[in-house]
């Protein structure tokens, strides 16, 4: 533990402060649920993009990615690699979709074209991901000011989560947007600032770093065979491909923002700025996690005392000195990649600059957490009280709903946040999470905008099969051992990829098998 200075403290608080301010002046104009959820459609597309960029590099990507990076290779950067494919599809298709239809909801249309319990099912689906998402970002930032502080992790999510509802509420979408941009702008700074911070501690400077990186063979982007059951090269470029159309094209996190712009055509460019900005940023966290790998290369003794902390969280607190050894003694890099980061932050940047570094990693999960809020308030309202509990709300009452409903999902994410503590890897965690939730809603998505023919019960029948796919995917590792047979060999990331593609692929055979009967009817009569 590192106690920060009074100079970073300063830094710290007057970021928080500047965010709440920002909130309390947007909240003078923020009088109607269509300015707190859409901003009356004013918002800049330059201003979209950079908000979207901030919402993608959050704090898993902030800190989870330097430690994957850090216990393995550059594997993961595929998933960044694999944007540009599903923005083309995004900005073509799905940007002007959602503009014509004119839906606040991503979900509104699934009701008209399957009926309502398609509406209710991607819902469900949205808002897990979203509490996944949130509760992942929480765990990250208090993982790093826990290193600095040494107050509690539970404490940190309460007081950053408080601040972050205040002026998500007050603000609303236009707040969370102009937020973002901020946030972008700091916590592209500070990844900067890293590398530069690390390079000039280490002996041999970037030479040394590349040497070691590449002896390691660190820099790997996975392998190429075609095989599906361990986490290669394609296996990351699918996952992405599939997860980044569902947030391009079913996370209302995104699709909101789309209606926040003054035209179709803007929208579609802040889905392209974002990727232009987000595939080279994200090649910094590699950049930084390779560059801690090198770094503690050259001092393994300052490895030793990660472990420990790692082992003593992990174990129970009557654990003996022998547990704790032989589990440091067993431990590898990618057991404790992700205290890597706080490590060097508590322990080789200079004072003042870690408060900056702070508010970086603070913005990253602001910004994500704002939006998660915004987004599940608004789907909320939408989808679930208006449609069944009351349609004929009031403009002032569907206001106030949505500051509720803001506050409620806030608190929620700090509890998930607080269920995550002691999990292994961020990244790991939030992928296989947003795999697993995104996999169904993507799949009916689909199925209703390109299988113009599929009605509703074929959607219905496709589903089911689908969920029970994603299930036994999902659960494989708890089938006993009698019958492995029957476990799943795939790798997790490959649950979205599949789970998308029985859905829309099984909602298309029944269709063409309904139309061939049809056929067949028509022809005997």
């Amino acid at each position: 533990m590192k106690v920060l200075s009074v100079t970073d403290l300063v830094v710290i608080v007057a970021y928080l402060a500047g965010m709440i301010l920002v909130g309390f002046y947007f909240s003078r104009k923020n009088k109607s649920s269509e300015q707190f959820t859409k901003a009356s459609g004013l918002i800049p597309g330059w201003a979209i993009g950079l908000s979207i960029y901030a919402t993608f590099l959050s704090s898993n990507t902030f800190l989870g990615v330097p430690g994957k990076a850090y216990g393995g290779n550059w594997n993961a950067f595929v998933f960044s690699l694999s944007m540009p494919f599903a923005a083309w599809v995004a900005s073509k298709y799905f940007v002007p979709f959602y503009r014509k239809t004119g839906e606040i909801s991503a979900y509104t249309h699934l009701e008209k074209r399957f009926g309502a319990w398609a509406r209710t099912y991607a819902v469900v689906c949205f808002l897990l991901t979203q509490l996944a998402r949130m509760g992942s970002v929480f765990f990250g930032i208090a993982l790093v000011l826990q290193s600095l502080t040494g107050y509690s992790m539970k404490l940190i999510m309460v007081v950053v989560g408080l601040s972050i509802i205040v002026y998500t509420v007050l603000g609303g979408i236009k707040a969370v947007i102009w937020t973002e941009v901020v946030q972008g702008i700091i916590k592209t700074f500070g990844a900067v600032l890293i590398i530069y911070l690390i390079v000039t501690n280490m002996p041999g400077g970037a030479a040394n770093i590349l040497a070691i990186g590449k002896s390691a063979d660190k820099f790997s982007l996975g392998s190429f065979s075609p095989g599906f059951t361990q986490s290669t090269f394609w296996v990351v470029l699918l996952y992405g491909f599939f997860i980044n159309l569902n947030n391009f094209g079913m996370d209302q996190n995104y699709i909101q923002r789309y209606h926040t712009a003054k035209s179709s055509k803007q929208a579609s460019r802040s889905v392209w700025l974002c990727v232009y900005i987000y595939v080279p940023a994200s090649f910094l966290f590699f950049v930084i996690g390779s560059c801690l790998y090198a770094y503690y290369s050259v001092h393994p003794e300052l490895i030793e005392s990660i472990k420990h902390q790692v082992a003593i969280e992990k174990l129970p607190v009557s654990a003996t000195a022998a547990q704790i050894n032989d589990m440091v003694l067993h431990m590898k890099p990618a057991d404790y990649g992700d205290k890597i980061m706080p490590h060097f932050m508590v322990t080789k940047i200079p004072v003042g600059l870690i408060g900056l570094i702070v508010s970086a990693i603070l913005s990253a999960a602001m910004s994500t957490i704002s939006s998660g809020m915004n987004s599940s308030a608004t789907v909320f309202s939408v989808d679930i009280y208006k449609r069944y509990f009351k349609p004929d709300i009031s403009e002032k009452q569907n206001l106030y709903l949505l500051h509720v409903a803001t506050v409620i999902f806030g608190i929620l994410g700090i509890g998930t946040g607080i269920a995550m503590i002691g999990i292994k890897s961020i990244l790991d965690l939030w992928w296989q999470l947003s795999g697993i939730f995104a996999a169904g809603m993507l799949g009916l998505f689909l199925l209703g905008i390109i299988s113009k023919q599929s009605r509703n019960r074929e959607a219905i029948i496709a589903t089911i099969i689908g969920v029970a796919v994603i299930l036994w995917m999902t659960l494989s590792d708890i089938i006993p051992k009698q019958y492995t047979f029957f476990r799943s060999t795939l790798n997790t990331n490959m649950i979205i990829v599949i789970g998308t593609l029985v859905i829309f692929l099984t909602g298309v055979l029944f269709t063409r098998l309904r139309k061939a009967d049809k056929v067949e009817i028509t022809t005997i009569q």
